[in-house]
């Protein structure tokens, strides 16, 4: 699941989840329901949350298998 590759990114970099929800334009709340998989993630918000963090658009993407 892509919110918690994210969220487990977030955890190994020190990063708050809250400065990322700032970062993209939303809420604490929106955010944790996105990286619990409660919400969805929208293509733009996923691209936000790239972009943000400097990241390659695959990076949460790929094959956890890789």
């Amino acid at each position: 699941m892509v919110g918690a590759r994210i969220k487990e990114y977030l955890q190994e970099h020190g990063i708050k989840q809250t400065f990322l929800a700032e970062k993209i334009d939303t809420t604490n709340s929106v955010m944790s329901d996105m990286l619990t998989g409660q919400r969805k993630i929208s293509c733009v918000e996923y691209y936000k949350i790239c972009m943000a963090l400097g990241l390659p658009l695959d990076t949460f993407l790929k094959d956890e298998t890789d």
